[in-house]
């Protein structure tokens, strides 16, 4: 009985040392901000349309190794198909990225506002955006689909709201 008991504290002091042990190793991940500057071209999916252009300056924090809190903003020139003036607009927006496969693959959700800066329209529109990349070290690739709820766009002829636009942006980011 004696033997038994001398066993049984044994084998628990020998858990407790290790799980006190892998608790300290849980929390060892060393938290940081990395800033991106980045380059966005895109091919909006409505008239007037044609082409989309600009850049943007993403702050990171990453959380641990797979999960990361974005702050992303930019500046923006829709071109127009025909005659008329270019569409400019600055997006703001929050993200959650998770990396996949070997941390280097990732997808990413951001919402935020986008707040027009053309004189002739004052359009200000609650923006989403899903995106895929990949990122390195120092590389950022990703193509995300990004949608203006509220800024015009011309449909079967019909003037409407809700601009879809596919999105590609090339990055340089470093380790704060």
């Amino acid at each position: 009985m004696k033997a038994t008991i001398k066993i049984i504290v044994l084998i628990c002091i020998f858990n407790y040392t290790n799980l006190v042990s892998a608790q300290q190793g849980v929390d060892t991940y060393n938290r940081n901000f990395k800033l991106g500057v980045g380059v966005n071209t895109g091919l909006p999916l409505s008239d007037p349309y044609s082409f989309n252009l600009g850049g943007d300056v993403r702050l990171q924090y990453n959380i641990s190794t797979t999960y990361s809190l974005c702050f992303t903003a930019g500046y923006n020139n829709l071109f127009v198909k025909k005659n008329g003036t270019d569409f400019n607009y600055v997006p703001v927006k929050v993200g959650y990225k998770s990396f996949i496969f070997s941390n280097n693959f990732y997808v990413m959700g951001e919402l935020g506002g986008a707040f027009s800066t053309t004189k002739e329209y004052s359009y200000n529109s609650l923006l989403f955006a899903p995106s895929i990349g990949l990122g390195t070290k120092y590389i950022d690739v990703s193509v995300r689909y990004e949608f203006l709820k509220d800024f015009p766009i011309v449909k079967d002829n019909v003037a409407d709201n809700g601009l879809g636009q596919l999105m590609l942006r090339l990055a340089y980011g470093f380790s704060l």
